[in-house]
């Protein structure tokens, strides 16, 4: 690890080039043709100026504190430094090639490597803006103030900050299993994914083709699956009371209520896409295919034990044999309960503890993981998925996340609204001729058939 001393050595040194830099930038001796290892440089420079900022924040220094040397410290650099008549610049009919505007921007990128605000470290320029938007929607600070610490607003909404978004994305991956183990997309257009509906035939011959026996054509059919996100919103209420306290942490009040809404809408979305109006057909619940019992399983009855162990047994090995390999189980809480009370033929535990991959249970050999959000119409009913979860395909726009503030709303109740919006969509995608999950709901058998 860096000492303090060695840091600030080289903080030091960086700041002697980038300076170096600007002055063969001011007499124009910097050509064309080194315009782009000079741009090269000067990035590299100003991101070594970031990483030393952060290493001097874990050491527990200001990266605020200006430098030891007040020379060093362009603020105490004047804008415009007069002329030198005995020094004219090297280039003074700009024979150097390098445009204004080139030359302008090298200079702009190398005043923000020197400046010390801008050696804030990243966390404390995380912790800036977090504070910033919670402060800004809470109605402690103006718009203009927002702004000018990073908050983009607009229309009545203000764009939640990637810091944030990503520590509500966080939280909605700890809590949204399908955002755990599934493929995460994070882009600003539509995602499509070709799904083979038709193999193509092979054929056979022991003789010699002729002339006019060649290869008969075959068919290869390919649908077309389409995440087109959908506007996505849910909504949090904080009192008035908490968010005029001077003492309460508005920041962390304010962004856990916010997960707490948005886990909650998007988590139902991906299982059971149920929602009135807003349905998700690639819902894990309704894209799974369906498991049935060979034989009925009634877990409140005496001995249902090997009845049910035989039942996970064939829905273990109903995914072909390269979904298999990939496979892993996701069980709601009433089938954890069932299954830790579980032995095998031998009388040993039918669900193994393992600590491997984060997941602490394993079952017929592939690892377990459970969730509320697994519960059929009854959560009192055993539920098991199975098969291999990156299937699960969800896609994060960019940048697709507000929130807007409501005061009007609710306020004969002296609380505030917290509307939250965001553009996604999750759904299950696979070739119906290698199925990727399966879904088995203990007590249920086949319908009916007519």
């Amino acid at each position: 690890m860096k000492t303090k001393k060695l840091l600030l050595e080289m903080q030091k040194r960086n700041t002697q080039r980038l300076t170096e830099l600007r002055t063969k930038l001011e007499k124009n001796e910097v050509r064309a043709e080194d315009l782009e290892s000079v741009q090269t440089e000067v990035q590299e420079l100003a991101d070594q100026a970031q990483e030393i900022a952060d290493s001097l924040a874990e050491l527990g220094d200001d990266p605020e504190d200006p430098p030891a040397d007040p020379e060093d410290d362009p603020e105490n650099r004047d804008e415009d430094p007069p002329a030198d008549p005995e020094n004219p610049p090297a280039d003074p009919e700009n024979r150097s090639g390098i445009s204004a505007e080139q030359r302008d921007g090298i200079m702009s990128a190398i005043g923000k490597g020197l400046t010390t605000r801008g050696h804030k470290s990243t966390k404390a320029k995380e912790k800036e803006v977090r504070s910033a938007f919670a402060n800004f929607v809470a109605g402690r600070i103006s718009e203009a103030e927002a702004r000018s610490l990073g908050i983009e607003t607009g229309n009545g909404s203000v764009t939640v900050p990637e810091v944030v978004a990503s520590e509500v994305i966080t939280y909605a991956q700890e809590e949204n299993l399908l955002r755990k183990y599934g493929s995460v997309h994070k882009t600003k257009g539509d995602v499509k994914y070709p799904v083979l509906v038709k193999k193509a035939d092979a054929n056979v011959s022991k003789k010699e083709r002729g002339k006019n026996d060649g290869i008969p054509e075959t068919a290869i059919e390919f649908d077309e699956i389409l995440l087109s996100p959908a506007e996505f919103d849910a909504l949090a209420t904080v009192t008035q009371k908490l968010l005029n306290m001077s003492g309460a942490p508005v920041e962390t009040i304010v962004i856990d209520e916010l997960k707490k809404a948005y886990v909650r809408k998007e988590t139902n979305y991906m299982f059971n896409g149920d929602d009135a109006g807003n349905e998700n057909p690639g819902a894990l619940a309704k894209k799974a295919v369906k498991y049935y019992e060979s034989k009925p399983v009634d877990i409140n009855s005496e001995g249902y034990s090997q009845n049910l162990y035989l039942q996970l047994v064939k829905f273990k090995n109903q995914p072909v044999t390269d979904v298999l390999k990939k496979s892993m189980w996701i069980v709601n809480r009433s089938a954890l309960t069932v299954l830790e009370g579980m032995t095998d033929t031998t009388g040993r535990p039918l669900l193994h503890q393992d600590a491997t991959d984060g997941v602490s249970y394993k079952l017929l050999g592939h690892k377990l993981d459970f969730t509320d959000a697994a519960d059929g119409s009854d959560s009192t009913k055993p539920v098991f998925y199975f098969g291999d979860f990156k299937a699960f395909h969800i896609q994060d726009v960019i940048g697709g996340m507000q929130l807007q503030k409501l005061l009007e709303t609710y306020a004969s109740t002296n609380r505030v609204g917290f509307k939250i919006y965001n553009l996604l969509d999750g759904q299950l995608v696979y070739s119906p001729f290698e199925p990727a999950v399966y879904r088995y709901e203990v007590g249920t058998s086949a319908p009916d058939t007519p």
